[in-house]
């Protein structure tokens, strides 16, 4: 079999973690295997690279940032290398440019346009494992450039899918993906599959196991993979195309995330188009907006609040300021830090009064909702950052998804 093993900060995390990750690579080889490997930053190292940039520059440039951040992934992929050499397994590091991994241009949340591989198969072929430097590419005219935070997941799956690899398997500090985050909801339980729809939308509200766009590409191009523990050997969770099987439950997990902001436009004029200029000068900052409420205009104006990822707050405020004179008046505030809890399941299609059943459970234990977003297959609502974990476990028991 063609394998592609993906090991996150945490599996790398240090000396004796990255020996653990070559002996479980050689095993995978002497078991008859050929291995591509997709590594992360070791543990801390991307936040501590940011850390020194906003030292010297509290807003450095984008481009440099990924000049910067790159060295993370090219220190582990060098070092994983000479870990499986120390235990005679023949191996070779590739930084994503000599992966073969094109990109656009947009520095620090790049777009892969295509993965050519390089002289990976040709490795593999001869025996060698390859080791790839995840959440890094290039560009047409040679610029370094990055895949976002989470960037390695979406590496893995476009390699697999490159190669056509037999496996994919995402390896973590966690046996799977599990009904809430264990750190906040002790009793979440291990989730054996899980649709891609599903990982779609947990990963998009804030579950930490996987990024959104990683689970979106395996979903376009149909690659099945396995998130799984690097630190055992138990079996992981498989994420696939949905079967009829799954509806049978309703909700399959709660996400939280605790990285959202509220921004508010104030005194905007109430006029059509005036918020369609604001959101495409934050889509043209490459900020995602999630949550979006507008009140109804009054006196000519009108109040347009929606939530972003807390370290695009600078970002969207600043895109929003230049557009508003063009519109003709507004103003523009960070209004708070917020929380975005999510319940999801594909069998909400088919169930009716989940979101009763979540406002009634809310409601019990005085947490109030600011803002609601829904799909198909999950109900998204804005609380207090203050009343986050509680209202997590208690959605998780309401539901009973720890039984």
């Amino acid at each position: 079999m063609l394998i592609v093993q993906k090991y996150g900060g945490t599996s790398v995390g240090d000396v004796d973690r990255i020996k653990n990750v070559a002996n479980r690579i050689k095993a995978t080889v002497d078991a008859g295997n050929r291995v591509a490997v997709v590594v992360s930053a070791r543990g801390g190292v991307t936040n501590e690279l940011v850390a020194r940039a906003k030292a010297i520059n509290p807003k450095p440039a984008d481009r440099e940032m990924d000049m910067l951040l790159a060295v993370g992934e090219q220190e582990t992929i060098a070092l994983t290398a000479m870990a499986l050499h120390a235990v005679d397994q023949p191996a070779v590091s590739r930084t994503g440019r000599q992966a073969g991994f094109r990109t656009d241009g947009a520095h620090t949340r790049a777009r892969i346009v295509e993965i050519t591989g390089g002289d990976i198969g040709q490795r593999l072929e001869s025996g060698e494992v390859v080791i790839v430097a995840g959440f890094q590419g290039i560009t047409d005219d040679g610029q370094v450039t990055t895949l976002g935070r989470g960037g390695s997941d979406l590496s893995a799956v476009a390699l697999a899918c490159a190669l056509k690899a037999d496996l994919c398997q995402i390896f973590t500090d966690v046996d799977g993906v599990y009904t809430a985050d264990p750190r906040i909801v002790p009793n979440a339980k291990k989730i054996d599959e899980i649709s891609y729809e599903e990982m779609l939308e947990l990963a998009a509200m804030g579950s930490k196991v996987m990024q959104a766009r990683a689970v979106e590409f395996s979903q376009k191009y149909n690659v099945v993979f396995e998130v799984r523990s690097s630190f055992n050997d138990n079996p992981g969770t498989i994420v696939k195309a949905e079967v009829p099987s799954m509806e049978d439950v309703v909700v399959r997990g709660v996400a939280l995330d605790q990285n959202q902001a509220k921004i508010t436009v104030s005194d905007l004029p109430d006029k059509p188009g005036a918020a369609a200029k604001i959101f495409v000068a934050i889509g043209q900052a490459n900020v995602l907006v999630d949550m979006i409420v507008q009140n109804i205009g009054r006196g000519g104006a009108a109040n347009l609040t929606f939530t972003v990822n807390k370290d695009d707050v600078p970002r969207a405020m600043e895109a929003v300021q230049k557009v508003l004179p063009e519109i003709g008046g507004g103003v523009v505030n960070h209004t708070g830090d917020i929380a975005k809890l999510s319940v999801v399941g594909v069998g909400m299609r088919s169930h009716a009064g989940v979101a009763a059943t979540l406002f009634n459970i809310l409601a019990e234990n005085s947490v109030n909702i600011q803002m609601i977003s829904t799909s198909e297959i999950k109900i998204s609502v804005a609380i207090d950052l203050e009343d986050a974990k509680k209202a997590a476990q208690a959605v998780h028991d309401g539901f009973e998804l720890g039984v």
